[in-house]
């Protein structure tokens, strides 16, 4: 692939865009807004596509299973009702609004539409045929979309993220939140995207020269140089007034526009807008779990870790099998976390390193590669076994036992050792509300990667507003960041 290096124009007076090596083959030498309009267009055919895919398996499925030559001329209404139905459930705009294109994210109005398509067959063929379908074919044509149009959605995207060029993002305020964002632009965090700029939105930010600061003239002269498809507002900037000017300028240009408000550090995104007489409020929910949702989610731990221990219990003997084999000293490591409330617990794992492993930690400091934690990617205390264990999180599935006497949770904080936990302070703390977990939003995210006062951020906020869809998803999240190998 072909790449081009955009100039930029000396009416910006000093500012520099990164020196990035900008793949272009999607997008336009003239203006970028038929670009965007392009490859939105592109993503909406391929997930019309998907689901188009995913209704014609189902219909194979329901022959396969039920009998006959091929399907019935009814059963092809599925095909007639899935796009529109999903075109109703915002399926096929979301993709515009969001750098982070997941499908798991979308799965609850995918599970909406599948009921909605299943009724609409079910009524229309009742009213055609002589005899109405039977619950079999309801069931099948459920189940089967519920299971086949994320699957091809995934699929769809998974190939979109491999031939389309990243979007190009501009950030508008602090090089403190251009870097923040920088480095969330990253395949292993799901987003194909490259920051191709940065502009100040304040006279303090721009170091006192006015010629820097944004304007509608400015901002539309760097969008058309640099090819931007989206523009990133970070609303910190202590000037309301010029957040607002920003996002307004930003919107008539024709590109996508986010904005990184810091009120949602504290506020989460289960706010919800509220309209009283021409004014616009967020409500926000109140913070912590009710005594129901503890029960439901304790529930799930319970059932949960129960279900992995009985199918693991031969996999844990032979790792314990091979740890006392392969190294001196005991089978499990136990180690003092801070948990729900403040308590200490002694959290269980298979032992990765050698036994005097804890004495010898204050030596290789100088070595720390995490912020707040303690990371050493080619650690030498590790033992052989050890590093697969770690490498595929076998190492800790004794936790599991933590979770079943409620020390821990299958989903949850992350649980600190008492060193790191003292460096947690204010409304950060808070996280303790809910017992820590075996995974978390940090595990999804590469903990390795997230420093502590971003984790414990991410911490507050799940538990801000916990939901059981939530730990589901993470739980999801998880296995395909253990199967990639991406979180440690």
């Amino acid at each position: 692939m072909q790449t081009t290096e955009t100039p930029i124009p000396a009416a910006h007076r000093g500012w520099r865009a990164p020196a990035i090596a900008l793949p272009r083959p999607l997008l336009s030498d003239s203006a970028p807004r038929p670009a965007i309009y392009r490859r939105d267009r592109i993503y909406r055919l391929a997930l019309a596509a998907a689901d188009l895919a995913a209704a014609l398996i189902v219909v194979g499925l329901g022959v396969a299973w039920l009998g006959g030559t091929g399907p019935s001329w009814s059963a092809l209404l599925l095909l007639a009702v899935v796009p529109p139905v999903h075109a109703a459930n915002v399926l096929y705009r979301r993709d515009e609004q969001v750098l982070h294109k997941s499908t798991l994210d979308e799965a609850p109005r995918i599970f909406q539409a599948a009921t909605l398509a299943t009724v609409l067959v079910f009524l229309l063929e009742s009213a055609m045929l002589r005899t109405p379908i039977g619950a079999k074919v309801v069931a099948l044509t459920w189940l089967g979309l519920a299971l086949t149009v994320p699957a091809c959605r995934t699929l769809a995207r998974s190939v979109l993220r491999r031939t389309l060029a990243p979007e190009r993002c501009l950030v508008l305020g602090t090089h403190q939140q251009g870097r923040q964002l920088a480095a969330k632009l990253t395949p292993e965090a799901g987003v194909e995207a490259q920051l191709v700029g940065l502009l100040p939105l304040t006279l303090e930010q721009a170091n006192g020269d006015r010629g820097r600061v944004v304007t509608p003239e400015l901002l539309a002269e760097v969008v058309e140089a640099l090819q931007v498809d989206r523009i990133v507002v970070a609303a910190d900037s202590g000037a309301p007034q010029a957040d607002v000017d920003a996002i307004q300028a930003a919107k008539v240009l024709g590109v996508k526009v986010s904005v990184m408000p810091r009120l949602l550090e504290v506020m989460g995104s289960a706010a919800t807008y509220d309209y009283v007489d021409g004014l616009t409020m967020l409500s926000v929910p109140r913070f912590g779990l009710s005594r129901r949702a503890r029960l439901v989610k304790r529930g799930f731990d319970v059932a949960g870790s129960a279900a992995l221990i009985a199918l693991s219990a031969p996999l844990m003997g032979l790792i314990a099998l091979a740890v006392k084999l392969t190294s001196a000293g005991p089978v499990l490591f136990r180690q003092t976390r801070i948990g729900r409330d403040g308590r200490p617990f002694a959290m269980l794992k298979f032992r990765s390193m050698y036994h005097d492993a804890e004495e010898t930690k204050d030596q290789l400091r100088h070595r720390n590669e995490a912020d707040g934690l303690f990371k050493i990617a080619d650690d030498p205390r590790i033992t052989r076994i050890g590093r697969f264990l770690r490498r595929t999180s076998l190492d800790e599935l004794p936790q599991l036992f933590n979770v079943i006497v409620g020390e821990m949770s299958l989903v949850g904080p992350r649980p600190l050792i008492p060193e790191e936990d003292r460096q947690i302070q204010g409304w950060h703390r808070r996280r303790l509300h809910l017992t820590p977990g075996m995974t978390g939003p940090w595990q999804v995210l590469g903990s390795a990667r997230i420093p502590l006062r971003e984790m414990v951020t991410i911490d507050y906020l799940y538990v801000a507003h916990w939901s059981l869809w939530d730990d589901f998803k993470i739980l999801l999240r998880t296995a395909g960041t253990v199967v990639g190998r991406r979180g440690r």
